[in-house]
Parts: structure tokens; C-alpha cells; sequence
């Protein structure tokens, strides 16, 4: 159940990126992007995942979701993939990702990791987000 609640969390996020970069005129982003939920099934899968999942699961699950939820609705106002608005919402539900993945792997006792355990600083990504390092270099 953990992997099926991420994976379709995953392929929300996945289609809300597409929503994002295309920019399609002929599309309404908010529609597009409150589809992107249903075609997921995130929410039938996340009503199963609350009934299996542990406190602590359940939890950073939650907090994955209210996140991905943030992403849907900058996406829904039109906002692309390299604005402002899309990167603020982004990094915070990446950062969710993974504090899911740690909280699942330590209630199956198995070794946990941190972001240093792959060569970064923090789980948010910003500091290997090539958008967020312009902006941050050219003081924007």
C-alpha cells in the first residue's frame, strides 16, 4: 500500500509538471490540473493508504498529499514550470517526498538514508534546481 500511495502521487505530480511546461492556451490549467488528481486515483488510494498506514506513515503522508495539493493549485492559476510560484510550491512537496520515503523505511526497520547519504543538502532539491540557482545567483 506505502508503494501504491506514492507511485500514484508520483503520476499526479507527473502529469502536473506536463500541465506545467506545455502552457497550452487551448487547456484550462485549473481543470487539467484538478484531473490530474482523478486520473491518478490519488484520492481512492489515499483512503486505502489511511486505513493500512501506521501513525507516523500515515502521517508524512499526509503531509506529501497537502503538498502535492499546493502544487495542483499553482499549476491550476497557469503558473509554468520555471516561474516563481511553481518552484515554491515545488520544493517544499519534494521535500515531503521524501520525509515519506524516510518515515516508510524506518517502520520497516530497514537502514535509513539522508540526503547526504546521495551527495546533497537538503531533500528540497533547491540547491540542484538549476531554475532556483540562476535566480539565486542573479539575486532575483
Amino acid at each position: 500500500m506505502y508503494i501504491e500511495f506514492i507511485s500514484a502521487v508520483g503520476d499526479c505530480h507527473s502529469r502536473l509538471r506536463q500541465i506545467a511546461q506545455d502552457q497550452d492556451a487551448a487547456t484550462d490549467p485549473d481543470r487539467a490540473a484538478r484531473a490530474a488528481l482523478s486520473e491518478a486515483a490519488v484520492h481512492e488510494v489515499r483512503e486505502r493508504f489511511f486505513i493500512d498506514a501506521s501513525a507516523d506513515v500515515a502521517g508524512a503522508g499526509q503531509a506529501m498529499f497537502a503538498h502535492l495539493r499546493a502544487v495542483r493549485r499553482v499549476v491550476g492559476t497557469g503558473a509554468g514550470h520555471t516561474s516563481a510560484a511553481f518552484h515554491e510550491a515545488y520544493h517544499p512537496y519534494l521535500d515531503r517526498v521524501w520525509a515519506y520515503r524516510v518515515a516508510v523505511r524506518e517502520e520497516l526497520r530497514d537502514r535509513t538514508f539522508s540526503p547526504a547519504s546521495f551527495g546533497w543538502d537538503d531533500w528540497d532539491g533547491k540547491d540542484r534546481c538549476p531554475i532556483c540557482r540562476d535566480e539565486l545567483t542573479m539575486g532575483a
